[in-house]
């Protein structure tokens, strides 16, 4: 799939399936979670926000309140 069509998606459409994929490999959506604020910054309340919101998923990761250094 185009990264373009992937980062113009809806988070929330494409969230449900990092979290099916990481229960497939035994893991939990609060360990996505995490992750996912680990890396961006967010916190929890404002990862659900983004949920509720129709952000795209590229402007989720543009508009991340601070990215983890230890990320490279």
């Amino acid at each position: 799939m185009d990264s373009a069509k992937v980062f113009s998606m809806k988070f929330s459409k494409v969230y449900p399936l990092l979290v099916q994929k990481a229960q497939r490999k035994g893991r939990s959506q609060a360990e996505v979670d995490e992750v996912i604020c680990w890396l961006t910054g967010y916190r929890q309340e404002e990862l659900e926000a983004c949920l509720e919101k129709d952000v795209a998923y590229g402007a989720f990761f543009e508009q991340a309140p601070a990215w983890n250094p230890g990320a490279g």
